[in-house]
């Protein structure tokens, strides 16, 4: 028993079909991978990729990064309130300090995370050896177990193996929506043989596959698993939706009585739903889309 499962994780999630006639008029079998049901407060990748860096941190301070909307610092947040460890998240965008918090952010504040804003151009360098250390320094965090941002690393990567092999011999495709690409990475590894894992990226740039080899090789030692990437269906970049895929999103919801998370969910469910209609799912296959958020 690890410390998380006080928490009583709802895992194995559960896997739902939806009957969907635009997905079926192109033999395609929709299911549901309801990651988002995990834990109310710890939901989907968040949960398999945070719950090995807690272990791993053995109860000393977690710091870890985000912007000023990031579900990564609030999951942090809420298990450091609830498993009883201190938190510290270094947010992107000086500017930010010393204005009113805006929801996202106050909620990692009265969960007790210490906030440090960092400007942009410094952010983009939290990788460099020497830059983390300053920063974590700065953040008067040098006994912290650093966690990246998005909770991508080798131990996250390995945590994600899990939700593959709850899907083994469940689907012919498993598609996800990819942000760091630390979820795909895992989830690939766990799959079994004939089965491949789809990514959906929701930011725009083209280097998510390297990332992706890179986390895969740290974890595992190489690449694992068939998986490929569509980035075809990030709507502008991360954090941006438009009125055709809010619209989507809204009628997903009314057909299915499923909530459809906007940044992540509703970009991978209409990228499915086009991949369908031309015909790159096959025939006569069954899909798991991972809800995520």
């Amino acid at each position: 028993m690890t410390s998380a499962d006080i928490l009583a994780p709802r895992l194995p999630s559960p896997l739902e079909e939806v009957t969907d006639d635009r997905f079926a008029r192109h033999g395609v079998r929709l299911l549901l991978k309801r990651d988002d049901l995990i834990h109310p407060e710890l939901i989907g990748n968040k949960w398999r990729k945070l719950v090995p860096n807690i272990e791993a941190a053995a109860g000393r301070p977690v710091l870890t990064f985000g912007g000023a909307y990031s579900n990564h610092l609030r999951a942090t947040a809420a298990a450091g309130r609830l498993l009883g460890f201190p938190t510290v998240g270094v947010v992107r965008g000086e500017e930010l300090a010393g204005r009113p918090l805006n929801p996202s952010l106050a909620r990692c504040a009265a969960d007790g995370m210490r906030l440090h804003f960092v400007d942009r151009p410094t952010y983009r360098r939290k990788a460099e050896p020497e830059v983390l250390a300053a920063l974590v320094r700065a953040a008067g965090a040098e006994d912290a177990c650093v966690v990246p941002e998005g909770g991508s690393n080798a131990a996250a990567v390995r945590g994600c193996r899990a939700l593959g092999a709850e899907l083994r011999g469940r689907a012919d495709v498993v598609a996800i929506a990819c942000g760091t690409g630390g979820t795909l990475a895992g989830l690939a590894a766990g799959l079994g043989a004939g089965q491949r894992a789809l990514g959906i990226p929701v930011l725009k740039g083209g280097f998510l596959a390297g990332e992706i080899g890179r986390l895969q090789a740290e974890a595992f030692g190489g690449r694992r698993g068939r998986w490929s990437l569509d980035e075809r269906f990030h709507f502008g970049g991360y954090g941006r939706t438009t009125p055709e895929l809010d619209a989507f999103a809204a009628d997903f919801e009314e057909r299915h009585g499923v909530r459809v998370e906007r940044l992540y969910v509703a970009k991978l469910l209409y990228g499915l739903l086009e991949l369908a209609r031309e015909g790159d799912l096959g025939r006569d296959v069954t899909v798991a889309a991972v809800v995520t958020a």
